[in-house]
């Protein structure tokens, strides 16, 4: 027998009551068990045209820069928002880096995931790499100076709000129509491998997924994808 959730908890409180005034001998839900099963959310992805035209606008940003102030901001928000997308970590884990855990000689990063578990990536683009080392020279005493690798000009370490923001102003000077959120490049990140046809094994690694049940949602996001280009573009 198939019921809508919200109808059954109602029919079942009803004679739960039913039963607390006496009002029936037997509670017949008292012998039904069902679980419901929640409804899959689909990771929410930015579409990589996008992408390239806010990290465009950060690098013009940099560029057109009137003060020395704004170029340094712009400098450490390109090299966040290039290493978010390039390495799919959490915002969390991109906060807590510290100064010792990116080695840019050999392109690899130490990140503490989930759980105090560590897992090593590894920068495979030489633009990311350039513009990491550009604002390590640029940061260097600030870093040193708290530890993390992440800092505001203040010298503090960056926080997730001032991720979300940076994202935020960027998106609206690049005129991208869409509440981009920093774990949204994570779920771009995965999807474009998955896309790419790299195993989903491989993929549950670089996100540091304890299990990869939590990974296959993204097949889903892949399932869908494959439905818009065959209704779409097949003739």
């Amino acid at each position: 027998m198939k019921f809508k959730k919200t109808g059954f908890q109602n029919a079942k409180g009803l004679f739960r009551y039913f039963e607390y005034r006496d009002l029936i001998e037997k509670n017949p839900f008292n012998k039904i068990q069902i679980k419901f099963r929640k409804a899959t959310i689909l990771p929410k992805t930015i579409p990589l045209n996008y992408i390239e035209s806010i990290l465009a606008t950060i690098y013009d940003y940099k560029s057109n820069a009137k003060t020395k102030f704004q170029q340094r901001n712009a400098l450490r928000d390109v090299a966040t928002i290039e290493l978010l997308f390039a390495t799919g970590m959490r915002i969390s884990e991109l906060c807590f880096l510290k100064i010792n855990d990116i080695n840019l000689d050999n392109g690899t990063i130490l990140i503490l995931g989930k759980g105090s578990k560590e897992r090593i990536l590894q920068i495979g683009n030489a633009e990311v790499l350039n513009i990491l080392k550009e604002y390590q020279t640029d940061f260097l005493r600030e870093c040193e100076n708290c530890g993390h690798f992440f800092v505001n000009q203040s010298g503090t370490p960056l926080s997730d709000q001032t991720v979300r923001r940076m994202i935020s102003k960027y998106t609206r000077l690049a005129s991208v129509n869409l509440n981009i959120t920093p774990h949204m490049f994570r779920h771009t990140f995965a999807t474009s491998l998955l896309d790419a046809d790299v195993d989903i094994r491989y993929i549950q690694e670089m996100l540091g997924h304890s299990s990869i049940n939590v990974t296959e949602i993204y097949t889903h996001v892949a399932t869908a994808k494959q439905r818009d280009i065959l209704s779409t573009k097949h003739p």
